[in-house]
């Protein structure tokens, strides 16, 4: 975590940690993270163990958690654009609260069913909708754009740490309080959330609308952005296929390593938390990477690794020597994941204009969130009529599928970060960009400073 707190100097010198309204999204949406994790970990311990919720009555939970990414992420980035990114993460933040906090209200009185537990994921899931699609655009409009990447680096290593000290709080509060109170840890991270966000104080810049009535068409139009630059629309090709193929893997993933394996839950445990560290690793690691050995090559270095790195899983067989090996290969694995994706989000941000951010990260919230539930349902197939061990083997050919998609791209040759057009900053805050009303770009033109240059793709599957 020191790591996390060093200066880090623009051109004029100014730390990015210091700066204030970044450090106040940064803590809400940490907080966020963590409460997250606190409710993957007592929710599935709720269903099973105090509602005895057979394998398709927790499937639906999922079902109903999963939905709502891909119905409305489109919905969400177009009014994100729309309106204040900020309210409407508030409102995304409270709304999840109060369903969440209906949960341990409900056990309190002994009123908990399974057919709530199903509304909740799904609400929940609306909400967190709402707030994420206005959360990752919001990141241009607080720092210049040439600190877009720094930004995204810390962002993706503290939300790792963050993840597995939720998961540790969740195991924890559920051991002392119970699954249904251990939830009241999640619905205080939205609280905080929200109001850390209501603290930033840096003006947004948002465009008047009509009327709800053009909503489509806003969605359109942020389709046919992404559509029409080449560089977006690998980006989000890569993504979806590597959000499929992973999803695919995951799905089979922990019940593989725990039975086929024999794996204890405590090494299951340690090896989870090694994945961690290498998130934490690589997205620290990624602004340097990128540096030395330019954004495409390194970005297509991490999606060569990521399937070799599944090797040992596919040849292991119960022993220490091989649980050793499973989480050294998800420490690289995620390392891979964490530089790859925070380096294409940050590429993504900087070509896209200010009043398109919301739209473009919903497209690709979209397609890849859409591919989870069809990927976990064909592993599921597959590992029914052929075996786990052979559908891991399908989803290991499947991650090679984003990195022939960027090797035959003009964007593997991307030497250095594309570059931005230079926005004056105000006194006292050379790190806050402005918002300055100006009209889209073409999403065909290569912004200022790009020429040959093309962004390259992440790993892991990120939005």
């Amino acid at each position: 975590m020191s790591s996390l707190c060093d200066p880090i100097s623009s051109a004029g010198g100014t730390s990015l940690w210091r700066h204030q309204d970044f450090r106040r999204y940064l803590t809400g949406q940490a907080a966020s993270v963590a409460g997250s994790s606190i409710s993957a970990m007592a929710l599935p311990v709720l269903a099973v163990l105090e509602l005895d919720a057979s394998p398709a009555q927790v499937a639906w939970i999922t079902f109903m958690g999963q939905l709502p990414p891909a119905l409305l992420a489109l919905h969400a980035g177009a009014l994100a654009d729309r309106r204040s990114k900020r309210k409407q993460m508030i409102t995304g933040d409270l709304v999840s609260a109060v369903v969440l906090a209906s949960v341990p209200a409900a056990a309190a009185l002994d009123r908990l069913s399974l057919a709530q537990l199903m509304v909740v994921a799904a609400v929940q899931g609306a909400a967190g909708v709402l707030h994420d699609a206005a959360a990752i655009s919001l990141l241009p409009s607080l720092v210049d754009r040439s600190l877009i990447q720094r930004s995204n680096s810390r962002i993706g290593a503290l939300f790792a740490v963050a993840a597995t000290a939720g998961s540790n709080l969740g195991a924890t509060l559920t051991a002392l309080l119970g699954p249904a109170r251990a939830l009241l840890g999640d619905v205080g991270s939205y609280l905080v959330s929200a109001w850390c966000t209501a603290r930033i104080q840096t003006r947004e810049t948002t465009r008047a609308r009509a009327g709800s009535h053009r909503l489509h068409a806003e969605i359109g139009e942020g389709l046919r952005y992404v559509r029409r630059d080449h560089r977006l629309r690998t980006l989000t090709l890569v993504n979806a296929t590597t959000s499929a193929a992973l999803a695919l893997l995951n799905t089979l993933w922990a019940l593989y390593l725990l039975k086929s394996l024999s794996m204890s839950p405590t090494a299951f445990g340690v090896v989870l938390g090694l994945g961690a560290l290498g998130a934490a690793a690589g997205a620290l690691a990624a602004p340097a990477l990128a540096r030395r050995y330019g954004a495409g090559p390194m970005m297509l270095v991490a999606l060569a690794l990521t399937p070799l790195t599944q090797i040992p899983l596919l040849l292991a067989s119960p022993a220490r020597a091989w649980q050793i090996g499973i989480g050294a290969a998800l420490f690289l694995q995620l390392a891979c994941a964490a530089a790859a994706g925070t380096t294409q989000r940050s590429i993504r941000q900087v070509v896209t204009a200010d009043d398109m951010q919301a739209r473009m990260q919903a497209v690709s919230t979209w397609l890849t969130s859409g591919a989870r539930p069809v990927a976990a349902l064909v592993a599921g197939g597959l590992g029914t009529r052929i075996g786990v061990r052979p559908t891991l083997a399908v989803g290991t050919c499947l991650l090679l599928v984003p990195l022939v998609v960027l090797y035959r791209s003009p964007l593997r040759g991307l030497r250095q970060m594309p570059g931005a057009q230079p926005v004056p900053s105000p006194p006292g805050d050379p790190l806050v960009q402005p918002p300055v009303p100006s009209p889209s770009p073409s999403p065909g033109a290569a912004p200022a400073g790009d020429g040959q240059r093309n962004p390259a793709a992440a790993g892991g599957g990120t939005a």
